[in-house]
């Protein structure tokens, strides 16, 4: 099964209707689904650098998502970098999206 967004009016409703958690680079929009697998999508702005710099970044986040995260089923997510997260580290990387997703799993059940 893909588990990615690849529409822009996905990504749309996900910006208006999502529940936003952030970190220092980065920031999640949540949404609840009705469907039991996840579907995720990132976004690079292209303040952020060049194509291939964009490219290596939304490649690790997609790595990471897929080996290191747990995400939860029933919800459609959107990974929106922040200015510094091109700066990052593949290990820093992986941390900062692991923090955000207990982030939100917290912010959740709390």
């Amino acid at each position: 099964m893909e588990h990615r967004l690849r529409k822009n009016n996905q990504f749309n409703y996900i910006y208006k209707k999502g529940e936003k958690t952030h970190t220092d680079n980065l920031t999640l929009f949540a949404v609840k689904s009705k469907y039991e697998s996840y579907k995720i999508g990132f976004s690079i702005s292209k303040k952020l650098g060049k194509a291939h710099e964009r490219n290596l970044l939304k490649r690790r986040m997609r790595e990471i998502s897929r080996k290191f995260v747990s995400i939860p089923s029933f919800c459609n997510f959107v990974v929106l970098a922040k200015e510094n997260a091109p700066k990052l580290d593949f290990v820093e990387l992986k941390e900062e999206m692991i923090k955000l997703f207990e982030k939100y799993e917290n912010k959740k059940h709390s």
